[in-house]
């Protein structure tokens, strides 16, 4: 028999661990691509679909649950995302086949329902500077989770075989389930009466410029995340001569620095608001990449010169995406949930485009400057969207 439902909003832990959920899923198991290669009888290249494919999924999914939490409200919705998420990680454990494997893979992809409903039920409850700074913890589990999974994932598979760790997700699955049950009342206190008339709603939020600047800012602001992500094995490869295990610790030093500047916005946004957070975390990204730049031209070439002034990249962006979400949810928050699934699917889909980018353009020989260059250019984009906002709220005397 199921506990008593939960009628009062989530508190702040709940929301975190759904959060961190929900990023987990996407990497825990990376250090079991070989073998699952190896069982399967598969190519190498058609395993890492589970990983390629179920951004690509992710990023579609957000469009739908946003407006689904809008209509129906974001309990049930995050409740038959879980429900949906623990019966697709079965089917990974039974799979017998990739094909199969895969199928179950891109259906996993709707516990993305955690990150996306996330934001949207703290800014249902919180004014919006205190949503942003509430937010700006929330962030920290989407910076540490991916940091963390993969060693639990390696450790799983060495120990278990690389079915373990989707054996974890059935588990923790349901230990989710558990825990929106008891503590995820529903916070969406005026749902659409029909999608009919909440498509209406559409053209006054897709028509603001104000929502437009901060969703841009924001995705702007991680595309430089995903660049490096693209573009540093190559540097590390080609300039630097830094081994596997090495070049793992320096990538998370990045995601080390968003966690810490989305603890700085937990702490200050409340103070500070929205657009002087954003503005400042693209001071922080532009900067360190304008003193990268002058170092590798003045000829500084090592560890320090390039992962020491990267980090202000995700420094920056923990400062600027919790405002800038926020922002894009505050523009019509009755369509809160719609907002944050477009801001985000914006995020997802114009990281993989600037991923693929930068595979294109960066070669051996130009590595390190076109890198930061690429990087530099999406956090000023970001940085003249997060000035686009500020300029229509001087306008309009906001």
């Amino acid at each position: 028999m199921l506990p008593t439902p939960a009628t009062t909003p989530p508190r702040l832990p709940t929301l975190i661990l759904l959060t961190a959920f929900s990023t987990l899923s996407l990497n825990m198991f990376l250090p079991s691509l070989g073998s699952i290669a190896a069982d399967f009888r598969a190519d190498y290249a058609l395993v890492n679909v589970s990983i390629a494919g179920y951004l690509a999924v992710t990023s579609i999914l957000q469009l739908v649950i946003g407006p689904l939490s809008d209509r129906y409200g974001r309990r049930p919705v995050m409740l038959g995302a879980i429900v949906i998420f623990v019966f697709a990680s079965l089917g990974c454990v039974l799979a017998r086949d990739i094909w199969t494997f895969l199928a179950f893979r891109m259906v996993q992809g709707v516990i993305i329902a955690g990150a996306a409903l996330s934001p949207a039920m703290i800014r249902d409850t919180a004014p919006e500077r205190e949503a942003a700074s509430l937010l700006g913890y929330v962030t920290m589990a989407m910076a540490m989770a991916p940091m963390l999974a993969p060693m639990l994932g390696g450790a799983l598979d060495e120990l278990f075989g690389w079915r373990a760790s989707f054996v974890f997700f059935v588990a923790s699955g349901i230990a989710a389930f558990g825990l929106a049950w008891t503590d995820m009342g529903e916070t969406n206190r005026s749902p659409s009466e029909t999608f009919t008339k909440q498509f209406r709603d559409y053209p006054a939020l897709f028509g603001s410029r104000r929502f437009w600047g901060y969703a841009l800012s924001m995705s702007f602001s991680v595309g430089a995340f995903y660049c490096f992500l693209s573009g540093a094995p190559l540097v590390a490869q080609s300039a630097l001569a830094i081994k596997p295990a090495m070049l793992g610790f320096l990538l998370g030093t990045i995601t080390a620095g968003f966690a810490f500047g989305s603890f700085l916005s937990g702490r200050y946004a409340a103070r500070f608001g929205l657009t002087a957070m954003m503005l400042a975390g693209r001071a922080v990204a532009c900067g360190g990449l304008l003193l990268g730049l002058g170092l590798y031209w003045a000829g500084s070439v090592n560890l320090l010169s390039f992962f020491g002034t990267t980090i202000f990249v995700g420094l920056g962006n923990g400062l600027t995406v919790p405002s800038s979400n926020v922002g894009a949810m505050s523009v019509r928050p009755h369509l809160a949930g719609s907002a944050a699934g477009l801001a985000g699917a914006m995020t997802v889909g114009g990281g993989a485009l600037l991923t693929s980018f930068t595979g294109w353009a960066l070669t051996p020989q130009n590595a390190i400057w076109a890198l930061l260059t690429i990087m530099l250019a999406s956090s000023a984009a970001a940085g003249i969207a997060a000035l686009s906002v500020l300029a229509i709220d001087r306008s309009e005397g906001r």
